[in-house]
């Protein structure tokens, strides 16, 4: 199946590390199994899970240190073709621990080394010579400390003059001015963001989908992306763009861990996206990879038969 190139942008990368341990109690020291070790960080699990999906992607990761090294090793050992950026500092770890008592799982996550004004400036000329005609480029994960918040709206002004389409799927203060100060040449074709962080911005709750997709309908009439797609968790997403409002609802399964489902998301919503196909048909590829994804344990990401198999069983209709 012929799909658009795709290139993923990770600039806080990290090593993910995922373990159990019978309890977490406070104060004593908690044994912990041994651990599984994965590479992390949104741009390039969103690049994993295009691969093990049967697509292809490039990963541009910003690597320091030695355990940039290790991860740039992990990134190739999974197939996926590396374009390695040197960033500062040491690249971060992350760590995500179930307590088998409680079945609670609970994440650590680094903040990433500092960067300076020009780190950032060179990265984003980097990234615009990485970047093919015809591409879908998906910018996914925290920014490190030090990038500016404008970053996603300056990669989408250097990339407007180009037949490129730029998803969006970060956070915090990133997300907060992309949303906050809309331009029509800052803007991303997607941007895709979970429930808590829509209804932290929104400053109310959205307990419906219905809910939901009015906000999303909002932030797309005021320009803050072409496509406006809230992930509600087990309730599925919603996607709205000038012409449709759409709900899909994955069926239930079994949760062995949430992490990865929204980058196994995105990676799937994506690949349909470089495939030609409709926004319902990505939006159904999506919902299905990340129901997929919290059947796996610890930080893996969805496999490719499960998705398949649960995307028939994913319910989508109209807001």
């Amino acid at each position: 199946m012929t799909q658009r190139p795709i290139l993923t942008i990770t600039l806080n990368p990290a090593v993910d590390l995922a373990a159990r341990t019978p309890e977490v109690v406070a104060g004593l020291k908690l044994r912990l199994s041994a651990p599984a070790c994965d590479p992390g960080g949104g741009g390039i699990n969103v690049a994993r899970a295009i691969h093990r999906l049967g697509g292809e992607a490039r990963a541009f990761v910003a690597l320091a240190g030695p355990r940039g090294a290790q991860l740039a090793y992990m990134i190739r050992a999974e197939g996926v073709p590396l374009i390695a950026f040197d960033g500062p500092g040491e690249t971060r770890q992350s760590l995500s621990v179930i307590a088998e008592d409680s079945g609670a799982e609970y994440r650590f996550v680094l903040p990433g080394a500092d960067w300076s004004g020009d780190e950032a400036a060179a990265a984003l000329r980097a990234v615009d010579e990485a970047v093919p005609s015809g591409a879908l480029v998906v910018l996914s994960g925290s920014q490190p400390p030090g990038v500016p918040d404008d970053f996603p709206g300056r990669l989408a002004a250097r990339l407007g003059d180009r037949d490129v389409t730029l998803l969006v799927d970060t956070s915090g203060a990133a997300l907060d001015r992309l949303v906050d100060l809309p331009g029509r040449d800052t803007a991303p074709a997607i941007l895709r963001m979970d429930d808590a962080e829509a209804e932290e911005i929104a400053g109310r709750p959205l307990p419906a989908a219905s809910d939901t997709a009015d906000y999303a309908a909002a932030l797309v009439a005021r320009g803050v992306a072409g496509t406006v797609v809230i992930a509600r968790g087990a309730d599925g997403s919603v996607l709205v763009d000038g012409t449709r409002r759409l709900h899909c609802r994955p069926p239930a399964v079994r949760v062995e861990s949430k992490v990865g489902a929204g980058d196994s998301f995105t990676g799937a919503f994506a690949l349909s996206v470089a495939r030609g196909e409709s926004p319902a048909e990505a939006l159904r590829a999506g919902t299905a990879a990340a129901a997929a994804a919290v059947m796996t344990p610890g930080t893996d990401l969805c496999r490719r038969a499960d998705a398949e198999r649960l995307g028939p069983l994913c319910t989508l209709h109209t807001l």
